[in-house]
């Protein structure tokens, strides 16, 4: 193999680099076999190439991503060639290439961890789906930041073609964060209430849509701003029950709040930090603070107090490891789409407010999303 790429180098160095990167791959990525390498040209019945987000070392998106020509494999009996349709920008995907997530792919790799896309080609041995069928990934690392991939078929689950592009690129991460935190942790009812930080965030803007349909009270917590206005009336439009400050949850005014709400049973934390700690002191005794994030990159701090007095539950949660802990039971995931699908098609749940941008605008897009006050999340389209 090393000899044909030699040979090749010294006739063509662009087919030369385009080799060199799919062998590499091919020797020093068995276990992501599945992720290959996407098409641009998706006419035939094999494409050749694709673009690519491609990153060879860790750091500053700006600084290591390339949108490269990738070479793509033949589809075999048991992949599926995929076209990209829309993959966002997640913070999770930021910290991959940055070298600080919890999982990391290996090197090279393409960017991004979620997104949709629609089988145009299926092996002889594929019997889940079929040609036309949109698909979103199972799990993390697949490499979404492309314009084609072939993939093993258990690699993808199907989604249904009659819901909105953008909610299905956005609906494997987010959304399935949410319902699974306010389904798994307390049982919440209607009239309840749950309080987070990082509301306007994009796992926040589905926990108001999601609560909201099951008839339970949010109160939402974001950092002060200049438009704080607008965006307390756009999460208000959205179902929020109450859009406060950070600084709010410090001061009487909550007490006012309380009367007409009750106290929340679950806190979502996104944050850390002094937002964390100020969430314990609104919970009811005995309930569960969740934290799913750490954008503030501090510790979570927890009163002695509220640990002896207030018996509260201290809990995390990684939608990435319970797709992983369900992947024996395929219902599971199934029937979670299904349901957040179904919210989807009411008109009870909607994609985040999103900013659409061509693959080839790919800095633009990373710039935009590392910005703080960030309400519009970044969905790079293919």
């Amino acid at each position: 193999m090393w000899t044909q790429v030699r040979r090749l180098c010294r006739t063509n160095n662009s087919a030369c680099r385009r080799s060199f990167f799919g062998v590499v791959l091919s020797r020093y990525r068995p276990h992501t076999d599945h992720l290959t390498r996407p098409a641009a040209a998706l006419h035939g019945q094999h494409a050749a190439s694709c673009d690519a987000l491609v990153y060879r070392q860790h750091g500053q998106p700006a600084s290591v991503i390339q949108l490269e020509e990738v070479a793509l494999p033949p589809v075999g009996a048991k992949d599926v060639l995929v076209k990209i349709l829309a993959s966002p920008i997640n913070p999770a995907d930021i910290n991959m290439i940055q070298g600080t997530y919890a999982i990391l792919p290996e090197l090279p790799a393409v960017g991004g961890n979620e997104g949709v896309g629609q089988v145009v080609e299926v092996g002889s041995q594929v019997t889940s789906l079929q040609i036309g069928d949109r698909v979103i990934p199972k799990d993390a690392s697949l490499g979404m930041w492309r314009t084609a991939a072939v993939v093993k078929e258990d690699a993808v689950i199907s989604v249904p073609n009659d819901i909105p592009v953008l909610c299905a690129a956005t609906l494997g991460v987010n959304p399935c964060t949410a319902l699974r935190m306010l389904s798994d942790f307390e049982r919440l009812k209607p009239g309840d209430s749950v309080i987070q930080n990082a509301a306007n965030s994009g796992v926040g803007q589905a926990v108001i849509q999601i609560a909201s349909a099951k008839g339970i009270n949010t109160i939402n917590v974001v950092r002060d701003r200049p438009d704080f206005t607008q965006l307390s009336d756009r999460l208000k439009a959205l179902g929020a029950s109450h859009v406060i400050k950070e600084e709010a949850l410090r001061r009487p005014e909550m007490k006012e709040l309380f009367k007409t709400c009750p106290k929340p049973k679950l806190a979502l934390n996104a944050v850390g930090g002094k937002s964390a700690t100020e969430l314990l002191r609104h919970l009811q005794p005995g309930r569960s603070m969740v934290t799913y994030g750490g954008m503030s990159k501090q510790p979570v701090t927890v009163p002695v107090s509220a640990l002896i007095f207030k018996d509260v539950k201290i809990c995390g949660f990684w939608v990435t490891q319970w797709k992983r802990d369900q992947s024996h039971d395929s219902g599971a995931f199934r029937s979670m789409l299904d349901e957040l699908c179904s919210l989807i098609r009411q008109g009870k749940l909607s994609a985040p407010a999103c900013t659409e941008v061509g693959l080839h605008d790919y800095s633009k897009a990373l710039h935009a999303a590392m910005q703080p006050f960030t309400s519009a999340k970044q969905i790079l389209i293919t």
